[in-house]
């Protein structure tokens, strides 16, 4: 019997660097990974340890020139956790919903002598 896909809108298989911040625990540290795809709605990364499905996160990823097609565009997200999964290697799938984002202002360089 076949799976039926759930997903509303396209995934692309893009490996992006990303920094993960559970949100509300001033203690937490940033964690940085990489995701192994991301949507309009998600993103799926690995982590070592599992998170509390339902709890929030912090994201900021930066989406490369080859994507943008001009400066590369970092984003800041909000996501709770979906879904965890044991991906082997001692790594656990996070699968989030990404439930706002910004854009972030890109690094300006000074024009010297102006």
């Amino acid at each position: 019997m076949a799976i039926a896909e759930r997903r509303r809108t396209k995934r692309y298989p893009l490996k992006l660097p990303l920094s993960v911040r559970p949100s509300g625990i001033p203690t937490a540290g940033e964690i940085l990974t990489e995701c192994r795809d991301v949507s309009s709605h998600g993103v799926f990364f690995f982590l070592e340890q599992p998170l509390k499905s339902g709890s929030t996160l912090d994201l900021l990823l930066t989406l490369p020139s080859e994507i943008t097609r001009g400066e590369p565009v970092r984003l800041r997200c909000q996501a709770r956790v979906q879904r965890t999964e044991t991906a082997g290697e001692g790594r656990v799938g996070i699968a989030a919903k990404i439930e706002r984002y910004r854009f972030l202002p890109g690094k300006r360089e000074r024009r010297r002598g102006s």
